[in-house]
């Protein structure tokens, strides 16, 4: 009986490692994946601190304001306040002038316009800065107009004329169009000393001679 309880503590001692073992991979396969798939607060973590190290090594000037073709449209509301300071400095630095005010007009001019494809008088003479109230007699059977410009807007201008035949109503502020047998008014300003050309940008008036100048002197 005691040989038997021998044996048996004999064996039991044998199979501890074996106890052991067993245990221990018991306690490591417990959950198979906690090893292999982070939890997700850590991951969240990691990629929240690799976030600007990300963003360092993204171009940030290649992205911004400029990059966007928003600096022109930034620079362009910053100088809009400027732009009507800035078109009457020009006008008072060239001859040609701006549009004036009926009120303000200290001289009133009239030109004869007829089918001979001519202005009379062809020539006037003005002060610098002074208002002039030109009254356009249109004495032909077609419609005439005058424009004030330079030689080269003027022939611009004769040419958007060609290519919309419609367009003579005389909505811009330096023209003025005059129906057969009526009248028509436009006042203008002078700048600066110097020569103002103007003409009938209709369709091949202006070749056929009707032109004009304006001494401001």
């Amino acid at each position: 009986m005691k040989m038997k309880k021998i044996r048996l503590s004999m064996l039991l001692l044998g199979a501890w490692p074996v106890f052991a073992l067993a245990a221990a991979n018991a306690s490591g396969v417990e959950n198979p994946s906690h090893e292999a798939t982070p939890k997700r607060g850590a991951s969240v973590s990691s990629e929240a601190a690799a976030m600007p190290g990300a963003m360092k090594g993204m171009n940030m000037q290649g992205m911004n304001m400029q990059g966007m073709g928003m600096s022109g449209v930034a620079a362009n509301a910053a100088s809009a306040p400027h732009a009507s300071v800035h078109a009457d400095a020009d006008a008072d630095a060239s001859s040609i002038g701006n549009p004036g005010q009926a009120t303000a007009a200290t001289k009133n001019v009239d030109i004869t316009m007829d089918d001979s494809m001519r202005f009379t008088p062809d020539v006037i003479h003005v002060q610098p800065g002074q208002t002039i109230r030109f009254v356009l007699i249109n004495r032909g059977q077609i419609k005439h107009e005058m424009t004030i410009g330079s030689m080269a807007e003027l022939k611009e201008h004769e040419k958007m004329m060609a290519a919309m035949p419609d367009m003579t109503d005389g909505a811009e502020p330096n023209m003025v169009a005059v129906p057969p047998g009526s009248k028509g008014e436009l006042i203008w300003r002078f700048g600066k000393p110097g020569t103002v050309d103007f003409a009938c940008t209709m369709p091949r008036h202006m070749e056929a001679g009707m032109v004009g100048k304006i001494l401001v002197e």
